[in-house]
């Protein structure tokens, strides 16, 4: 069968086709993504502009157009926390589902957390023991940690890289009083799940996703000699330094960092630091899968039943 995975984000709009079958690893055949920025529409009274309204909609609608040209059977289109916290978000979805003929969802960021974890669990498989898995996405941070494919402890907090940019980080570079306002705020905030994270010291494994994670991987093997399949903490504090003092131009030519990327991965980085450090973990293993494809395993697990 093949589905396409439509992921309405706070920083894009991804259309992700896989062929899969009950039972079957999905196996990615055709991406089509487009920069949309969604949280730069919030207006004051927290609302998406009809500016974004409109933007969204072309962006939706030429996403459906590509998913039909790759044949797609079933589309699976979801929003995270950009449309779930916007104050008319419920009526955009609504007014989106009838006008594109979809049934666009809004994922609490408690499933955003438990669907990551089953695809992770799923990548690494039983032997890896208990798991504790780390997402950064663009408007919020997910954390869940348990021994079977549904974690015990899912927690999500609003401390996505863009969102953090955008509220917190100014001047270019960065000004260090900006930054330590931005660490002060990803401290305080990290305190209210610490106690439900007390699991953790048990965790076998401690796992990474999502795009933000695997950059800084890949800048952690590229500067300090590492694989890029890891984040060490002796890495990441180094590597906060390094970005935090570097402008946007020079960020943009690292490796692997496009132009929205480089505004963001600062703060992306020090979230990672404040979680490794606060959680006491001295490494992160990245998995190749994410939100995506926790939502087409558990899709493929309903058709099953």
């Amino acid at each position: 069968m093949r589905l396409g995975v439509l992921d309405v984000g706070s920083n894009t709009v991804h259309l992700q086709v896989v062929d899969t079958h009950v039972g079957a690893r999905p196996n990615p055949t055709f991406n089509y993504k487009e920069e949309l920025r969604l949280t730069e529409y919030l207006q004051s009274d927290n609302t998406i502009s009809a500016q974004g309204i409109g933007a969204l909609e072309a962006t939706l609608r030429r996403a459906i157009v590509e998913a039909k040209s790759v044949h797609v059977e079933e589309l699976l289109p979801f929003a995270t926390s950009a449309l779930r916290e916007a104050a008319n978000g419920e009526e955009i979805i609504k007014t989106l589902n009838k006008d594109l003929e979809i049934d666009l969802q809004v994922l609490s960021g408690e499933e955003e957390a438990k669907l990551t974890f089953l695809a992770a669990r799923r990548w690494f498989g039983w032997s890896s023991g208990r798991l504790l898995v780390i997402d950064i996405g663009g408007g919020s941070l997910e954390i869940a940690v348990g021994n079977d494919e549904a974690p015990e402890v899912a927690v999500s907090l609003p401390l996505g890289a863009g969102r953090l940019t955008k509220n917190h980080l100014v001047g270019d570079p960065y000004t260090e009083k900006s930054v330590r306002n931005l660490r002060d705020h990803i401290e305080n905030q990290l305190e209210s799940i610490l106690p439900a994270l007390v699991h953790h010291q048990d965790t076998d494994r401690a796992i990474a996703t999502s795009k933000t994670l695997r950059t800084l991987a890949r800048l952690g093997g590229d500067w300090f000699d590492g694989n890029g399949k890891t984040i060490k903490i002796d890495h990441i504090r180094k590597i906060c330094s390094r970005l935090s003092e570097m402008s946007h131009s020079e960020r943009t030519r690292l490796p692997g960092v496009s132009g929205n990327r480089a505004r963001q991965i600062v703060a992306g980085a020090f979230v990672t630091e404040s979680v490794m450090r606060n959680l006491d973990l001295r490494e992160l293993e990245i998995c190749p899968w994410a939100l995506r494809e926790g939502v087409v395993l558990k899709w493929m697990d309903w058709t099953e039943k």
